[in-house]
């Protein structure tokens, strides 16, 4: 089985696309003369993708269930009042561009973010529509007892292939989710080291804390330090295959977070002021994405956040107005403001999305059904443009009026601010090449170009 590192291992380089590998050999070896430090380091930082990364983290909002983004993002107030709705549009801080009145606070941080109406894609299912999203590839199937059920642990992941290309900086995980694993949000075939660490435990709770963070303190330092030895001697390392291997790392993550100082204090909320805590709201998304700005500062590279509760097929305008789209609006509008006043917008990537869309026509029920045709998708800092509307749906919110863009075309733009090849190629364990995105373009439009 081939599992390289080196994007040459798959496709011949460019006159100035270098790995890191190659770099280094390059550098040692003298042959770039008058190479100062500083030169070098840029050269690795570019060598992948051939620009500087923009963004150092990724904070991924994901409204599971899927928003009714023609109620919040992309209204139609001249349709008629079966696809339209209850709400009306209000202006923007950024002129000419409107957004649902219960999307009062995002509407002023507009000049902050970009609103990309023309996310388009053909999955209405909720379990593959998110393996679709998070992976970038279809899910394959197996036949079950009683119906065919998706087979979702092959792929890795959008927070997995980062935690592989970019690694950890600083001490907490390079992969987070929070407060529960994301579905289809695990490694696949890139194995358990790239695993998200998952929270399992709600911030939003009064008594909210990381799970066996603390070392048991009833074991002492000699008794924790036997077990390590004793556990080394079973199973040394460059011997751990299988499940066995598996919860090796698994242990070894569990250790390095517990003697990590650096780790406790991203964790730990009670550390922010309550005006702070009250702008996010307190709520689950809200508190969740307070603790992910604190994970990203502390160096976590990717952050998933999971919010539920958006499949609304019946009566959906009271959950809507009064617990939905408040909740995201302010977690949304602070999470931005909170990193831009901190000086960390410009390295920190906040994309905010569900794996479909809403019917633009209300049902029978007073609720809307599964509809990926057309979704609306917020981005904000991470070398984006802000202030901008990009693509427009048709006058019923349909689909699309030109240019749709597919899931791959969002992954690749990721990967591409995070300065990740998206053509760098991994082979599962059957010799299957498989690249970190199958398809798809950058999303020129978003980075200005």
């Amino acid at each position: 089985m081939m599992d390289s590192r080196d994007a040459n291992a798959t496709h011949c380089p460019g006159p100035t696309a270098f790995s890191r590998r190659r770099m280094l050999k390059i550098g040692a070896s003298g042959l770039l003369p008058g190479l100062t430090l500083p030169r070098f380091l840029q050269l690795q930082a570019t060598a992948g993708t051939g620009s500087t990364p923009r963004a150092k983290s990724c904070i991924f909002l994901f409204l599971q269930g899927g928003p009714s983004t023609i109620d919040m993002w992309d209204l139609k107030p001249d349709a008629p009042v079966e696809v339209r709705g209850p709400y009306k549009p209000i202006s923007t801080k950024v002129p000419g561009t409107f957004v649902g009145e219960h999307c009062h606070r995002t509407a002023k941080i507009a000049d902050k973010m970009t609103m990309l109406r023309t996310h388009s894609h053909n999955d209405n299912g909720h379990t593959t529509g998110c393996h679709y999203l998070f992976t970038g590839q279809r899910a394959a199937f197996a036949d079950g007892a009683n119906s065919r059920v998706p087979v979702n642990d092959l792929y890795p992941s959008v927070g997995s292939v980062v935690s592989r290309e970019l690694g950890p900086r600083g001490g907490v995980p390079p992969y987070i989710n929070v407060p529960h694993p994301l579905t289809a949000g695990g490694p696949g075939f890139y194995g358990a080291e790239h695993a998200p660490f998952v929270i399992e435990s709600d911030p939003v709770q009064p008594d909210f804390e990381v799970k066996d963070l603390l070392p048991d303190a009833k074991l002492g330092d000699i008794r924790n330090r036997r077990r390590q030895e004793l556990l080394r001697a079973i199973q040394p390392e460059g011997n751990r295959v299988g499940a066995a291997g598996t919860m090796s790392t698994y242990y070894e993550k569990a250790r390095g977070l517990i003697s990590s100082p650096t780790a406790r204090l991203a964790f730990d909320l009670s550390k922010e002021n309550d005006k702070t805590r009250d702008a996010y709201g307190r709520t689950s998304l809200g508190q969740c994405s307070l603790l992910a700005r604190r994970l990203v500062a502390s160096g976590c590279r990717f952050v998933g956040v999971d919010h539920g509760s958006w499949d609304t097929h019946f009566t959906c305008f009271p959950s809507l107005e009064k617990e939905l789209i408040p909740h995201a609006d302010m977690a949304f509008s602070a999470l931005v403001s909170d990193l831009a006043d901190r000086g960390m917008l410009d390295e920190t990537l906040v994309v905010m999305m569900g794996e479909m869309g809403r019917t633009p026509r209300v049902n029978a029920q007073a609720g809307r059904d599964h509809w990926s045709m057309a979704q609306t998708v917020l981005f904000a800092g991470g070398g984006i443009v802000p202030g901008k509307v990009i693509g427009a749906t048709d006058k019923n919110g349909t689909q699309p009026t030109a240019d749709p863009v597919s899931i791959q075309d969002i992954l690749r733009t990721i990967f591409h601010l995070m300065g990740i090849d998206s053509d760098k190629t991994y082979y599962t364990p059957l010799g299957r090449p498989v690249p970190v995105v199958s398809g798809g373009r950058i999303i020129d439009s978003l980075l200005g170009a």
